[in-house]
């Protein structure tokens, strides 16, 4: 495989509860590695039907704001016709239409080119599931 493009996969330890974690320092390590200090692409995968990736502000609230947000717009109710597993885990195959399974950011001289609040996380509401895979991928000149 060429060093134009590299890919690595992560496993994250999600717990028990929902939860939104920071992935911004694993894309960093993956960066300073293969990137080199050229400009490119990262792209983030989470290949499962029930997890997302969200660029938001971690630390200062947002990130129990995004999980209360998809409690008031997806309701862990008996709603769902996707039934089984965990009462309400319907909607957590709902999520990734909302919280898309990936992101495709810059990387400039090598760096992840985020904002100054902006992190990469992962967001994963379904407690049944607590490993995920997380596909990281460098394409870069």
């Amino acid at each position: 495989m060429s060093d134009a493009f590299t890919t690595r996969v992560l496993t994250v330890t999600t717990g028990s509860t929902e939860r939104v974690a920071d992935l911004t320092r694993d894309c960093e390590s993956f960066l300073h590695e293969v990137a080199q200090g050229r400009d490119g692409l990262l792209n983030i995968f989470v290949p499962h039907a029930t997890a997302g990736i969200a660029v938001l502000e971690t630390g200062a609230g947002s990130d129990d704001d995004l999980l209360a947000a998809l409690h008031t717009l997806l309701p862990a109710d008996d709603r769902w016709q996707h039934r089984h597993g965990s009462p309400g885990h319907g909607r957590d195959h709902v999520v990734p239409a909302l919280v898309p399974p990936h992101a495709t950011l810059p990387v400039i001289g090598g760096g992840l080119e985020l904002g100054t609040w902006q992190s990469v996380c992962l967001v994963d509401t379904n407690t049944s599931n607590t490993n995920r895979s997380v596909r990281l991928s460098f394409l870069g000149q």
